[in-house]
């Protein structure tokens, strides 16, 4: 009987020091450096919400927090390494509409993270206009101009995106379904900074992209803006119209970022990354920078109601790039 004890006391022991650590480890975190992997390039919009937000969440978390940009295949492939990565709160993901809402259409069977079952939601961060843009070699001053070029030049006229299976694109698509036209896409794995550097020599002819990565140059000159996808124009660009107002009515649209942690992170963990990250956006001089590049922070109450708009969008956003026929490329 005592040996029996004695056993049940040692196995009681073990049970209760192997409970100890992730006990511990939650309730001391964080300890050490935390990184927060954006899936595109320096100058895009997730990049520029991200490195916003970066010194915020460090300074309340009391470590650093370090923006490490891992591009490629629209996004998938930091995706796919933040979905893999230990589930302990000290690697995060900045995703956005096109990683988690439109590539499980786009790339099907071959992409395979599963962004509503392979990660744990915290918040919605950003919400960013996105803009019809050309270069200066594309001698256009609206919508219908371009489109009327397009038109008289069938399969000549490229046009850029973030990649196969963003935002982007499928507004383009839309664009093209609505007016039969017949362009070029070239999809760049590095983003929308990346672009539209292209689109100032001139290498493709214009596209939608996130108003954050475009502002700069158009308010510069250096690219010409023909129309923003929000219902009302942007205060940033008060001379430039909506594509409603360029005669397509219910074209109205926008790109979104939120923070994700790995599936399996522990609840308070989660809990703490929201608290953080909701203070972080009510601060005014992260508004305000947000302001500079035409973005508007945006916070989710619950990671349960992010969760809950991330599958709401893959929906909407599927049925989309079906009826495009959208595919990777």
């Amino acid at each position: 009987m005592s040996n029996t004890c004695g056993r049940r006391s040692l196995l009681a022991g073990l049970l209760g020091g192997l409970a100890l650590p992730a006990v511990t480890s939650a309730t001391a975190y964080p300890n050490r450096p935390i990184r927060v992997i954006v899936p595109f390039g320096p100058g895009g919009a997730s990049d520029f919400v991200g490195r916003i937000l970066q010194p915020k969440l460090g300074e309340a978390l009391g470590q650093p927090v370090v923006i490490e940009n891992r591009t490629g295949a629209a996004g998938n492939i930091g995706m796919d390494a933040a979905a893999r990565a230990a589930p302990d709160g000290y690697t995060l993901f900045l995703g956005n509409v096109g990683t988690l809402a439109i590539n499980p259409t786009v790339f099907g069977r071959t992409l395979r993270v599963r962004p509503t079952i392979d990660f744990a939601p915290i918040s919605l961060v950003a919400d960013t206009p996105d803009i019809l843009i050309v270069g200066p070699g594309m001698p256009v001053d609206s919508v219908r101009e371009f489109v009327a070029r397009a038109k008289a030049n069938p399969g000549r006229i490229s046009y850029a995106s973030p990649g196969s299976g963003s935002l982007n694109r499928l507004e383009m698509e839309r664009l093209r379904q609505i007016e039969g036209l017949e362009m070029i896409h070239v999809p760049y794995a590095a983003g929308a900074g990346q672009a539209a550097t292209d689109m100032l020599t001139g290498a493709v002819a214009g596209g939608f992209i996130t108003l954050s990565s475009a502002l700069g140059h158009v308010q510069g000159g250096r690219l010409k803006g023909l129309a923003v996808t929000t219902a009302r124009r942007v205060p940033a660009l008060p001379e430039v119209p909506t594509m409603e107002e360029s005669g397509y009515p219910g074209f109205v649209s926008g790109s979104w970022q939120g923070l994700l942690a790995p599936a399996g992170t522990p609840p308070e963990i989660i809990a703490r990354l929201h608290a953080v990250t909701s203070e972080a956006l009510r601060q005014p001089e992260v508004v305000q920078r947000y302001a500079t590049g035409g973005v508007e922070p945006v916070v989710s109450r619950a990671p349960e109601e992010f969760g809950a708009y991330i599958a709401a969008e893959a929906q909407r956003w599927g049925e989309v790039a079906e009826r495009a026929g959208a595919t990777a490329e």
